[in-house]
């Protein structure tokens, strides 16, 4: 068992998500950053898809009550287990009883922890995940909540003593794909998206990031009927700021999306904190004036 202590601004069991539900509403939900996930997996042992901890901001501590092999991953912040520093990226022995506290992060918003054995939780319609969205899955962590550790027999053996990774960038490029609907705005509206920066609103969260900028204009009125959304969509409401749609975000919307984030890019666009600045890129792809084949 894992006990907790103090969980932070914000601490979820986060997994890959609920993939393949959408058609019957139910959101895709998983870890913001499933790329930080995956290695902190990886670095224990556990298959890819194993449910860990996403904190957002770190500020975070949780006692062992059985000794356990662990790595951190994601956001940049200070690792120390009973007082000692640890290095992240790199798997970590924490002794039973000993405390894991997480500092908050120098650069990026969430960090990721994954446990040998992985989170056994209770699965909820194939995943463990917390959707804040929709409310499926565990509650957010709180103080005094335990979680259970599956168990390790059959894993593979801990092989890396540490992990390179990037760093973080201070002005992050993502790179965006036109339309599903850029034709609900003007010629030059893609143009304006790629050519200044936004920055990310205090209003985010796992449901999207909103961003805050040039308003992007229409050169169409009314609204849309409902359609399907992904990850990445850059939805415009009326104000004509772009959301930028993360893990929980709704599986329909009536806004029209005027561009599509590279899922290469979406470890990126999850770790925009707010008030940092991000630039948009159009990827390959677009036709003649930037606007999507059709």
């Amino acid at each position: 068992m894992i006990e907790v202590v103090r969980p932070g601004p914000l601490a979820t069991v986060q997994d890959l998500g609920r993939a393949g539900l959408a058609h019957l509403g139910v959101p895709g939900s998983g870890a913001a950053d499933a790329r930080a996930l995956r290695l902190a997996n990886r670095l224990v042992g556990n298959a890819e898809a194993c449910a860990g901890v996403e904190f957002t901001f770190g500020g975070a501590a949780l006692r062992f009550h059985s000794p356990a092999w662990i790595a951190v991953t994601g956001a940049p912040l200070p690792v120390r287990v009973d007082g000692r520093a640890h290095g992240m990226n790199a798997p970590c022995h924490v002794p039973a009883g000993a405390v894991l506290e997480l500092g908050i992060p120098s650069q990026g918003l969430r960090s990721y922890l994954a446990v040998r054995g992985g989170l056994a939780v209770e699965p909820v319609l194939g995943s463990r995940s917390t959707d804040l969205l929709s409310g499926l899955g565990p509650a957010p962590l709180s103080p005094g909540d335990r979680l259970p550790i599956g168990p390790a027999r059959g894993l593979a053996d801990i092989t890396v003593d540490v992990a390179p990774t990037p760093g973080f960038p201070d002005e992050p490029v993502l790179h965006v794909l036109p339309g599903p609907r850029d034709d609900w705005f003007t010629p030059d509206a893609l143009e304006t998206l790629t050519s200044a920066p936004y920055e990310a609103s205090s209003e985010s969260n796992r449901v999207g990031v909103r961003l805050q900028g040039s308003a992007l204009a229409r050169a169409r009125d009314g609204e849309l009927s409902s359609e399907g959304m992904v990850t990445g969509a850059l939805q415009v409401p009326p104000n004509g700021l772009p959301i930028l749609f993360l893990a929980d975000h709704p599986t329909t919307g009536g806004y029209p999306v005027i561009a599509v984030v590279a899922s290469a890019d979406l470890p990126l666009a999850a770790q925009l904190r707010p008030g940092q600045t991000v630039r948009f890129r159009c990827a390959g792809g677009a036709g003649a004036g930037g606007r999507s084949p059709r």
